[in-house]
């Protein structure tokens, strides 16, 4: 009797370890050899059909011949960003979950929002920096100013008596006007809008005297024979190319005026070094390719790529330069 009870708690003691063997390795991180064995999703913190969402598209396509796997773009949009960077931070470190980590998210909201419910520099691990690109400040083609510097001198003539439009609190628009006015040491009242369409309509409108946007999103109002906008200065080191006329800030005498809008791939705290390099090679080498090249400069952005290190050390660099702003302005997400 006793053998047989030893043999039958040996056979349990057997078939635990058997299934706490293929438990944990059901649920074991995959290694880069055997990843991605099945889909990925990619989270973007935005709605579908914005300039995020395309490129987040092509690089999700990219992925999925390089990989030989489905990858497939969820769009979690809110909060400025903040619901669909969180649900990366949140998801399992296991590089089936990825997603776009762009300005706000990752270098202003844990300033900007009293709680924010993830830490950006502690919750993500950087994957590759994919682009950026300048934004230009602009008057509406009905303006009585022509260059950067008559705007300045009409701002110090009247403070609090130029406005200048946003596509939200805490935007690239924001931000890069607030510094603008830092720097150039004049005021302006800050007019807030719900994306950058209506803060573009009431520019060309003259209900606003000044609006910076993304290069790509004045373009439109720019050519032709009837343009809506006057682009007065642009916020890159040298004169784009699409822009040729448009000083930078630098030439107009405002120092300290180099701003991008940029994003790249995120992954969640703890995705093994070698899944991280895995998708940093295949999406390095999408980047190189034609129609990655000529969709992302058409817009007048900057192809970058580069290692995850990198890119933390540019995220870093970028959190320190916008928290700085937003205490010392005091700006508070609405």
């Amino acid at each position: 009797m006793t053998t047989l009870r030893c043999r039958l708690a040996a056979g349990a003691i057997g078939t635990a370890a058997l299934a706490f063997t293929v438990s944990t390795l059901a649920q074991a991180p995959a290694t880069a050899g055997d990843y991605p064995s099945r889909v990925i999703t990619f989270v973007v913190p935005y709605a579908a059909g914005g300039s995020s969402d395309t490129r987040s598209r092509q690089i999700a396509n990219k992925l999925a011949i390089a990989f030989g796997k489905p990858v497939i773009v969820e769009n979690r949009p809110g909060a400025g960003g903040n619901i669909g960077t969180e649900y990366i931070a949140r998801a399992a470190p296991d590089g089936y979950v990825i997603g776009l980590g762009n300005f706000a998210p990752l270098a202003v909201n844990k300033a900007l929002f009293p709680k924010l419910n993830f830490d950006p520099a502690t919750d993500l691990v950087p994957v590759v920096m994919i682009e950026k690109g300048p934004l230009v400040m602009s008057v509406g083609r009905n303006s009585p100013y022509k260059t950067a510097q008559e705007l300045i001198a009409a701002a110090k003539a009247k403070p609090d008596g130029m406005s200048y439009a946003s596509g939200g609190i805490g935007g690239s628009h924001h931000l890069a006007a607030e510094l603008f006015k830092q720097n150039a040491s004049i005021n302006m009242v800050h007019v807030a809008y719900k994306g950058g369409a209506p803060a573009s309509t009431d520019l060309i409108a003259g209900t606003v005297d000044v609006m910076f946007e993304w290069i790509f999103a004045v373009m439109p109002y720019v050519g032709g024979s009837d343009p809506k906008m006057r682009p007065l200065a642009i916020t890159s080191a040298q004169r784009s190319p699409l822009l040729k006329d448009v000083p930078t800030f630098a030439e107009v005498g405002v120092k300290g005026m180099e701003i991008s809008n940029w994003f790249g791939v995120v992954a969640p705290k703890g995705t093994p070094a070698a899944i991280v390099a895995k998708l940093n090679e295949a999406i390095n080498k999408a980047l190189k390719e034609p129609d990655i090249v000529k969709s992302v400069t058409s817009l007048g952005d900057e192809v970058v790529g580069g290692s995850p290190e990198q890119f933390g050390a540019f995220i870093k660099g970028e959190s320190a330069r916008w928290s700085a702003l937003v205490k010392t302005h005091n700006i508070r997400a609405e």
